[in-house]
């Protein structure tokens, strides 16, 4: 049994408060990533509770008739409760020393140890194809975890939306992006 997971970063959204909804190209790319994902044959699918992620994949969960399971750990990262105007650069750092960590925020390590728990438990569970929608830095994190070349630059270059599917077989898990620019601008 070859088990999938499609992590989703959310479609485009108006902001980054937990309860940002998406702008008016981002529900329309989320119409497009519902028909993307339709020959995926889901069967769960996990998000984290920001609204827009809710909102990138309602459309899907509509047509399959999936609920859409809310996962905390799914949660984007929080790099600090203070603000941070050189915010990009503090990022950037915490890619290289996973320890980093600012004020009231957590770690690239820590962010990534809840990602991976929560992947962890899909591949174990019963479910054949699972999506996990979640965060760009989180969702960076996470390949992170599979790729350790996966660096600040490859986060600068994911869009919104974006997919990658996750494979596992005999313990190696298998990483490729599915998704192309430009599919739903």
């Amino acid at each position: 049994m070859n088990k999938r997971i499609y992590i989703v970063r959310h479609c485009e959204a108006q902001g980054q408060a937990h309860d940002a909804s998406l702008t008016e190209k981002g529900f329309t790319q989320a119409k497009y990533l519902s028909n993307f994902l339709l020959t995926a044959e889901i069967d769960r699918i996990v998000s984290s509770p920001f609204l827009r992620a809710i909102q990138s994949v309602e459309p899907l969960s509509k047509e399959t008739n999936i609920k859409i399971e809310l996962d905390n750990r799914l949660s984007e990262r929080i790099l600090s409760t203070q603000d941070l105007p050189d915010w990009l650069e503090k990022l950037r750092a915490t890619f290289d020393d996973l320890e980093l960590k600012f004020e009231g925020g957590e770690s690239s390590k820590e962010a990534m140890k809840r990602i991976v728990n929560v992947v962890d438990e899909v591949f174990k569970s019963e479910s054949e194809n699972t999506i996990i929608v979640t965060h760009g830095n989180l969702m960076s994190l996470l390949l992170k975890n599979y790729d350790h070349g996966f660096d600040f630059e490859h986060w600068k270059r994911l869009s919104n939306p974006d997919v990658f599917v996750l494979t596992c077989k005999n313990n190696v898990v298998q990483m490729e992006r599915l998704w192309q620019e430009g599919y739903s601008s």
